[in-house]
């Protein structure tokens, strides 16, 4: 039986071929590599990465060469901004191999092969052997994430941000389905219960349904973990009073399913679902790493699509739950493009690749530790649009304020301003930012505003 070649393996390949921007040979790449390899291993291997359009090969027979596909099709790093700007759009940074996916995903739908679900891609996943995650982005991730909570017992970080981490991970998480409550729309009805005026009551109910499941992982946070019945009950507290059938919350689909914008199709008896279902639980609870463990939850729970609906709610969820209970900065999905989220869903449904995911991963992480304040310092740098917009940030804040408005009227203002005075792809943005200002507002930083104590003080009393 062949041996099973590890991901981490095939990284290392494909750090050696980077160190080549022009290309390399086989003697080349394996002249750098840490760990030789016999001349034929490494041959297959690679011819393995052209075949995944993870290498490019030019040349023939002994004059081959390997590189890394170049990032192209109008995207690009930009310099002033830690995000990828792609023909406008925000994106997260991409590694080569992301960035070769998210142009197979966004080819025209006609020319991608209509695939099923590949039971192969779970079972050649070993835990503790295989990894999707490199030791270095564990290392990473967890120099960020660490708390000072880390020895207690578990979930006392998150109770501790609790609030801050309600409101988040419910916002954020909602508007990767297309969720329209700003921010502060969703800390009024989490906090009041009062829904926005002219927004779907489905939208209300999907935030309520958030607080209910987070509620869940942070109070039960050392007794819940993957097994049926965290996993089960996570889908039956987000699905509630959203299904058309109230009795499929919390329960396996008998039925097929489709997933819009792909060509992948899921399985579809009911018997198959629930084996692997059961054998994504068995192996996501073995693998130690709390980050491996995560982000295998998110690629695998989705790429199943074991619920009728509400799959990839209950990943995002469920990726929280090793975090929250070894008091790791949780993820909230902060400044997440939407778009950069389905592409590399995308990625995992049709062709099993997970290196455009996990880019996303890596770079949400880092975005929500910045927010829980564990890793700030790792960040440095001051961010752009921030800096782009400092006057006008300031203005409304100070405006907001002088002016005594409570948050629905907030709302509405800071709406009207970022449509009259900025360009439409950063409104939202704006909106956000604004937002996340006014909620972190304190008697110790109202100067920087030029407002009087007097100011904040009226204004706290109507902040409702």
């Amino acid at each position: 039986m062949p041996k099973q070649v590890s991901q981490a393996d095939f990284d290392t390949i494909l750090q050696a071929v980077a160190r080549f921007p022009g290309g390399a040979s086989v003697e080349e790449i394996g002249g750098v590599l840490d760990v030789p390899l016999p001349r034929r291993t490494l041959q297959r291997r690679l011819a393995l990465l052209v075949t995944q359009q993870r290498l490019i090969i030019e040349g023939h027979a002994r004059g081959s060469r390997y590189r890394l596909p170049v990032i192209s099709g109008g995207v690009r790093i930009t310099s002033d901004d830690d995000r990828v700007e792609a023909q406008g759009e925000a994106y997260v940074p991409l590694s080569p191999e992301g960035a070769g996916i998210r142009r197979a995903v966004r080819a025209p739908i006609q020319q991608r092969h209509p695939v099923g679900y590949n039971r192969a891609f779970l079972e050649a996943y070993r835990p503790n052997d295989s990894c999707y995650l490199t030791q270095q982005i564990r290392q990473h991730l967890r120099a960020l994430g660490q708390s000072p909570d880390g020895g207690r017992p578990a979930g006392t970080h998150a109770r501790q941000i609790y609030s801050r981490l309600l409101i988040d991970l419910s916002w954020n998480s909602c508007r990767l389905e297309g969720n329209t409550y700003s921010l502060l729309e969703t800390e009024r009805l989490l906090e009041l219960g009062e829904a926005a005026e002219g927004k779907d009551a489905l939208e209300a109910q999907m935030i309520l349904n958030h607080k209910a499941a987070i509620e869940l992982v942070v109070e039960q946070a050392a007794e819940v973990g993957f097994n049926r019945y965290t996993v089960l009950n996570l889908h039956a507290l987000l699905s509630d009073n959203l299904l058309a059938d109230p009795q499929a919350c919390g329960r396996l689909r008998a039925i097929p399913v489709g997933v819009a914008g792909t060509v992948y199709h899921p399985l579809e008896v009911p018997q198959l679902i629930d084996e692997c279902f059961q054998q994504i639980l068995d192996t996501a609870a073995a693998i130690v790493d709390p980050f491996e463990q995560a982000f295998f939850a998110m690629v695998h729970l989705p790429y199943l699509q074991p619920f009728e609906d509400v799959n990839k709610r209950v990943s995002r969820l469920a990726a929280n739950l090793p975090l929250i209970r070894d008091n790791l900065s949780p993820l909230s999905f902060v400044d997440v493009p939407e778009r950069a989220y389905i592409d590399g869903m995308l990625g995992v449904y049709e062709l099993n690749r997970i290196e455009l995911l996990r880019d996303v991963f890596v770079w949400a992480y880092a975005r929500s530790c910045a927010r829980y304040s564990a890793a700030r310092q790792s960040l440095g740098e001051p961010e752009p649009f921030r800096l782009r917009y400092r006057a006008a940030i300031a203005e409304a804040v100070a405006e907001i304020i002088r002016g005594g408005m409570d948050k629905k009227a907030a709302t509405a203002y800071i709406r009207q301003r970022a449509t009259v005075e900025l360009p439409a792809q950063d409104r939202m943005r704006f909106v956000e930012v604004v937002e996340t200002e006014l909620m972190g507002m304190h008697e110790g930083n109202i100067a920087r505003y030029r407002l009087q104590p007097s100011h904040y003080q009226a204004w706290r009393k109507s902040w409702r």
